[in-house]
């Protein structure tokens, strides 16, 4: 039975580089699954890119294949690599941050680098910045249709100098527990946090409590006010916000049909944080 073979890029959908990689693919074997994850990461944004995988891989059964090509130092010396991760997917990708999420939150198994002379598309020596076409999606599709195995890759590297973005730590004091916000729910705006629901409601919230959010953009105060913790938007009135446990079980924090991000200016990062608060 053959693999599935999953898509992310920044490529977006404007041209044919997307296309492209699926053609390769199907040159390898006309009968491989393919489907996108997204092509709508901002370009070059890496933590996009990992945060994305890690948001998504678990969900598919194990043996997918999944190509991410966000690629700013694609031709360089970064390494071409694929990794396999505790429950038996696999990510061919650039070695340059893009699993940082899944080794930290899922974990990672083995890591092997891709030999380049050997796996990729014929005749693509003398172009170097399409190594989404000529090696990934090549790669990819060789392994997921079972021509290649893991094995056969190239050599293993060490899963612990995998190149690693900064993750925000979450720190807790006695009334108050804080974090970074990760991630935007992009199309409604909601802020995803990296706090998990375990450490939330060690701290003693439950559902109905008026909490106090602090967001900052480094020391610059973006928010501060008083939010009802609540189990879905349903729990507030419309144009009202909302801390809630989101799908990942992480904290979040929305405005029931609006949009958070937006209304207030709020981005995501190692920069942006946000703090929940008991109240006296």
């Amino acid at each position: 039975m053959k693999k599935l073979l999953v898509l992310q890029s920044d490529f977006g959908l404007s041209d044919g580089a997307v296309a492209a990689m699926i053609g390769v693919a199907h040159e390898v074997d006309i009968d491989l699954k393919i489907y996108d994850l997204t092509h709508d990461i901002e370009p070059y944004n890496l933590w996009d890119a990992s945060y994305r995988l890690f948001q998504t891989v678990e969900y598919w059964p194990e043996g997918t294949v999944f190509i991410s090509v966000v690629d700013p130092g694609v031709g360089s010396n970064r390494k071409s690599v694929v990794a396999k991760t505790k429950y038996g997917h696999y990510i061919v990708t650039p070695d340059n941050g893009s699993l940082t999420h899944l080794k930290r939150y899922v974990g990672i198994e083995q890591i092997r680098e891709i030999e380049e002379d050997y796996h990729r598309r014929a005749d693509s020596h003398y172009s170097h910045t399409f190594h989404g076409r000529d090696i990934f999606a090549y790669t990819g599709a060789k392994l997921a249709s079972g021509k290649i195995k893991f094995e056969d890759v190239g050599k293993e590297l060490s899963v612990e100098n995998i190149v690693e973005l900064d993750l925000g730590p979450v720190i807790k004091s006695k009334d108050s527990i804080k974090g970074n916000i990760d991630i935007l729910d992009v199309r409604f705006g909601s802020l995803w946090t990296n706090i998990t629901r375990e450490d939330f409601v060690s701290m003693g919230f439950k559902y109905g409590d008026i909490i106090e959010v602090l967001i900052k953009n480094n020391s610059i105060i973006a928010y501060n006010n008083r939010i009802s913790y609540g189990k879905s938007f349903a729990d507030v009135y419309v144009s009202e916000p909302i801390i809630y446990v989101n799908s990942l079980l992480r904290m979040a924090v929305a405005i029931n049909q609006g949009n958070f991000a937006k209304a207030y200016n709020i981005g995501t990062g190692i920069n942006w944080t946000i703090e929940f608060k008991k109240i006296p």
